[in-house]
């Protein structure tokens, strides 16, 4: 298999495209899409300082990497922040590689913990409810980088999202049905107490992202987080995945089928005004945020 681009030897096929990269093009066209689609979406303007959430997996690891790079020389600030949530046997080894990567890229890191902050592992929350492990999960770890952005004085929060995962998330709201959350994928306005959420890596595959790390000597092998198979995304993970084996380009279909729709709809689906959680402050849709909701439900 040689290069669409040069006579070098490919390492990617990329189906979707109809083309194969060689190592030297496929570096480079990893970090120009990636910088595409910063640049078409405002993400990262001069002056900013970014919360770049650094789990220790491939994703979030390419995401540091990718940002030191495409951001070097510029007048931006970036910091490391590794949530722990408290997964025994998982968790200890990602935080291990999370540490290592800032470390190798000279990029202060700040680890926060559910405990430190909520007062449970999310092993404690889960033991014995009916409410799906990574509900718990997406709950927290959302409102830990919020609270941790802001008492920083950061103006982004940068997350590890890639295709596979918008893809998935799209997949899941149809299935459901529910359009209010599918609309939440589109642009929104900055909203008081909020630190806006910015997804570097959303037009990148999974797997283009894995050999990105595999190439630059960052990927660290991990397992797959014991509570991942409990939860619909995990079925619509393999429906997705044979979708594009049979058919490729599925993903991207999928997001330009989705941002046809929300053109559609227009204002049908204004963004909420939030207000303030009576308890924490934090912002939140109703007077309760849903943190606050479930750490109630976990104290009885």
């Amino acid at each position: 298999m040689i290069c669409s681009f040069c006579r070098e030897p490919a390492i990617l096929s990329q189906r979707y495209l109809g083309r194969h990269l060689c190592q030297r093009h496929f570096l480079e066209d990893f970090e120009r899409r990636v910088a595409g689609t910063m640049e078409k979406n405002g993400m990262v303007k001069d002056g900013e300082r970014i919360v770049v959430a650094v789990s220790g997996g491939k994703d979030s690891t390419a995401l540091l990497f990718s940002l030191h790079k495409i951001l070097a020389g510029r007048d931006v600030e970036m910091v490391a922040v590794t949530v722990d949530e408290g997964i025994a046997g998982y968790r200890d080894d990602t935080i291990r590689a999370a540490r290592a990567i800032a470390e190798k890229l000279g990029i202060e890191q700040e680890i926060v913990s559910f405990r430190e902050m909520y007062g449970y592992d999310l092993d404690e929350m889960v033991q014995g409810k009916d409410v799906a492990p990574c509900t718990y999960c997406g709950v927290f770890r959302k409102n830990a980088l919020n609270q941790t952005a802001k008492r920083l004085g950061m103006t982004k929060v940068a997350t590890g999202h890639n295709l596979d995962d918008e893809a998935q998330t799209v997949m899941m709201n149809y299935l459901k049905g529910d359009m209010e959350r599918l609309m939440r994928f589109r642009p929104r306005r900055a909203q008081p107490g909020l630190v806006p959420r910015i997804k570097p890596l959303r037009d990148m595959p999974e797997k283009e992202i894995a050999l990105y790390c595999m190439v630059n000597g960052v990927f660290t092998e991990s397992r797959e987080c014991p509570y991942a198979n409990l939860s619909l995304r995990a079925d619509v993970r393999d429906l997705m995945n044979r979708l594009e084996s049979l058919f490729p380009g599925t993903r991207q279909t999928t997001m330009q089928g989705f941002e046809k729709i929300a053109q559609i709809a227009g204002g049908d689906w204004a963004q909420m005004e939030l207000g303030k959680c009576r308890v924490c402050s934090e912002p939140c849709v109703k007077d309760l945020c849903k943190a606050c909701e479930l750490l109630g439900k976990l104290k009885g």
